[in-house]
């Protein structure tokens, strides 16, 4: 079963998917309202973005599998995206990038040793958990921004954010 809360982020609306024990997805936008839950995952995940909006520096997710979930002391996230061997692995060294930082589709290609930027830039454009997966801080050659699936608009905005967290968390207003 999937479960769906929205989170209203300065950025828009935030629509948060989970399985009912890990966050499964996470995108922004609007469209179809899908009926909300309460879970306790969707309060962990909250209070993140939260943070995140806030200006503070936030930890990135924990990619586990299924039957890693009952690990104990897992302080972080735990995010479960569903997608291809080739795409877990991208999605992974994603993970490795920290707040504020930004690595371009070569340098991840060879982070995951690929030899193809642009399978590499399809595997981050398939990222089911934006944000959590933090595929907005892979950028073009030559420090352009490259392509993002919410758009180049919300990912320059999130880039500055990590960039100047408390200067740009104090010009936006909650959406």
């Amino acid at each position: 079963m999937v479960f769906f809360a929205i989170y209203n982020s300065p950025l828009g609306p935030i629509v948060l998917e989970s399985d009912g024990e890990a966050l499964t997805g996470l995108r922004f936008g609007e469209g179809k309202t899908p009926t909300t839950s309460s879970l306790p995952i969707f309060d962990e995940v909250t209070r993140w973005l939260d943070d995140y909006f806030a200006g503070k520096q936030t930890e990135n997710a924990v990619m586990l599998k299924k039957d890693a979930l009952n690990q104990k002391n897992v302080a972080r996230i735990i995010v479960l995206p569903k997608g291809t061997a080739f795409q877990q692995r991208v999605w992974q060294a994603l993970l490795t990038i920290p707040y504020g930082k930004t690595v371009s589709y070569g340098e991840l290609a060879r982070m995951v040793g690929c030899k193809s930027a642009q399978a590499v830039g399809q595997a981050v454009g398939a990222n089911p958990i934006a944000l959590f997966i933090p595929c907005h801080r892979i950028i073009a050659a030559h420090g352009q921004l490259g392509g993002y699936a919410y758009g180049q608009e919300i990912k320059k905005q999130l880039l500055e954010w990590e960039k100047n967290p408390t200067e740009t968390s104090a010009m936006v207003t909650r959406w």
